[in-house]
């Protein structure tokens, strides 16, 4: 079975190795073209396990919920008893 969006990728997987082809037959053998040809043969073997397995989709899975964190000041109070980081602490009056 394929889905619509395993075609786009594969699709997009044969335009990449056109476009490595010809920068492999203009920059030869170098060790980032090199690199550009693993990492197409990487995307293929995922590309291949997704095709083989697709993952199970569920249908009305719930979005994490929003958290909105204000950008009011906090309560200097919270850090009384605690040490500055990076600075060695500081153990004194903080007045």
């Amino acid at each position: 079975m394929t889905s619509p969006e395993i075609a786009t990728l594969q699709h997009s997987i044969e335009q990449l190795r056109h476009g490595i082809a010809e920068v492999h037959r203009a920059f030869g053998d170098a060790p980032a073209v090199r690199r550009l040809a693993n990492d197409l043969e990487r995307l293929e073997i995922d590309a291949g396990d997704l095709a083989s397995s697709p993952p199970v989709r569920q249908p009305g899975a719930e979005v994490p919920e929003h958290v909105v964190v204000p950008d009011t000041p906090l309560d200097e109070t919270m850090w009384s008893d605690a040490d500055d980081e990076g600075v060695g602490g500081y153990h004194g009056d903080r007045t």
